[in-house]
């Protein structure tokens, strides 16, 4: 059967794309950054997975204000790079995996929750960067991607717990599907953040760490934060955390009372575009 072996955790800031397509990498302001994914680079080439399956939000480009999808399950056999106003991100296209994709649809679905199935859409930065950090520049994906798209932009968001218990109903449908495919789920946006009014800027370094202190930790705690923590600690955009817990309710700890993960690495690091970038490896025992 199919099996989650592994969650990767990591904000999908626009700019660090932008850094890494224009040849920035090495500059002084964006060096530590990157230094800080060298591990998760060397990691990925060592952890192959057969199937990724990751959560982002949509930027106003598959999506608008006409229709938000709470959740949202990409089913195509492929997706094309969005251009966001400035082109397209000289990345490559995105190969989908429609079996599994849609036995999970099916799954989850009747496991009493809610999803938009989409056939066909393209993929921004929220998908793409996340990709590119650990994947580095190859010319192809190392693998299929599922797109999970989660609606963190306009008001009512999805709460931490029914993420955490969506993502509990995403591994047992994994679970079930009856081949033999290492699957990894990441969650991807924050850490905290404002772009707009008078927070703008706004970086909460402790309570960004203590976040993933409780995410490693007590995730079903975590799970029970009301949104207006993630505003008032975490700014605005902050509340883009809350697919974080996606990904941690997969692991089998969460979703099979196995044991606790394995921390495989840990980084922070401020500013990135005024945003704290946050990213963790959790590989199931």
């Amino acid at each position: 059967m199919a099996h989650i072996s592994a969650s990767v955790y990591t904000s999908h800031v626009p700019a660090i794309g932008a850094a890494m397509d224009l040849g920035k990498t090495h500059e002084p302001y964006w060096q530590p950054l990157f230094k800080g994914y060298e591990f998760s680079k060397a990691w990925m080439k060592d952890n192959r997975p057969d199937v990724i399956f990751l959560v982002f939000n949509d930027h106003a480009t598959a999506f608008s204000l006409e229709m938000i999808p709470t959740f949202a399950i990409g089913t195509a056999a492929e997706y094309a790079v969005a251009d966001e106003g400035w082109g397209p991100r000289p990345v490559p296209k995105v190969i989908g995996h429609p079996d599994l994709a849609s036995h999970i649809a099916q799954s989850v679905i009747q496991d009493d929750f809610d999803l938009t199935i989409v056939n066909k859409m393209d993929v921004d930065h929220g998908l793409t960067v996340p990709l590119s950090l650990m994947c580095g520049q190859p010319q192809a994906w190392p693998c299929p991607v599922i797109p999970f798209a989660v609606n963190v932009v306009q008001y009512p968001v999805p709460s931490g717990n029914r993420c955490y218990q969506l993502g509990r109903a995403i591994a047992r449908a994994i679970r079930s599907y009856d081949a033999d495919l290492n699957v990894q789920i990441w969650g991807t946006g924050g850490m905290s953040h404002q772009l707009q009014g008078p927070r703008a800027g706004l970086i909460n370094a402790p309570w960004d760490n203590g976040f993933l202190d409780q995410l490693i930790a007590d995730p079903a705690a975590l799970a029970l934060r009301p949104h207006i923590e993630y505003v008032r600690e975490a700014g605005s955009e902050g509340i883009e955390l809350v697919m974080w817990l996606i990904a941690r309710g997969a692991m089998s700890d969460a979703a099979a009372g196995g044991p606790k993960p394995t921390v495989r690495h840990r980084f922070y690091h401020v500013p990135a575009s005024n945003t704290a970038v946050g990213h963790l490896i959790l590989e199931n025992r």
